[in-house]
Formats: C-alpha cells, structure tokens, sequence
C-alpha cells in the first residue's frame, strides 16, 4: 500500500483546504472540496483504479451534503455518515486488494 504521487497531492490539497476553512466561508470550502474530491476520482479512474475512484466519488457525495448543512436535519446526516463509510471503505477495499478486479479482461487463449 505504498503512496504514489497522487496520493502525496491529496494530502497537500485536504491541508490546503484545512487552512480555507479559517479564511473562507463553509459553503466555499465544501465546494471546493466537492471539486478536488471529483478531480481525485478521475484520475484514479484514469489510473485504472476504479474501486479508488468510486471511493472519491462516494465522497463527493459526502462533500455535496456537507454544503447542504446536515445540522439538525437527520436524514441528511445519515446520508452524510452513509456515504462517508461506503467512499473510505472502497477506497481501502481498493487498495488493499480486498475488492476483487472486475474491470481487467483477460483473454482466453485458444489453442489452434
């Protein structure tokens, strides 16, 4: 489970967007979010990490949520903590190799 560059780019933009949540308004920092997260799936998906990339976008999900406000309203809390769970999960899932490779075809070989 070693880290690649990608990986190294996403602990610099999450710090980035840490030090946003002082200087801007919460509504802005989880549109950002929302938008670096979605970035992030692309490009897992374009790495051909596709349980990864459905973990970035589950947690699109979860950045969509946080800019509705789930404060006080429980069905969007649920929503939140659903969709939090299922993106960590696959992007561990995915990086572990516990998810099976469904997406690489292997060729039959035949024999003449």
């Amino acid at each position: 489970m070693a880290m690649d560059t990608l990986d190294y780019a996403t602990v610099v933009g999450f710090a980035a967007l840490a030090v946003a949540t002082r200087f801007l308004e919460g509504i802005l920092v989880a549109a950002a979010l929302g938008g670096f997260v979605l970035s992030l799936s692309v490009w897992r998906l374009h790495a051909g990490r596709v349980w990864e990339a459905l973990g970035w976008l589950s947690l699109v999900g979860t950045a969509v949520v946080l800019a509705l406000g789930p404060a006080g309203r429980p069905a969007l809390f649920v929503v939140f903590l659903g969709s939090m769970l299922l993106g960590v999960g696959l992007l561990f899932g995915g990086r572990t190799d516990l998810l099976p490779d469904i997406w690489t075809r292997e060729e039959a070989s035949v024999a003449d």
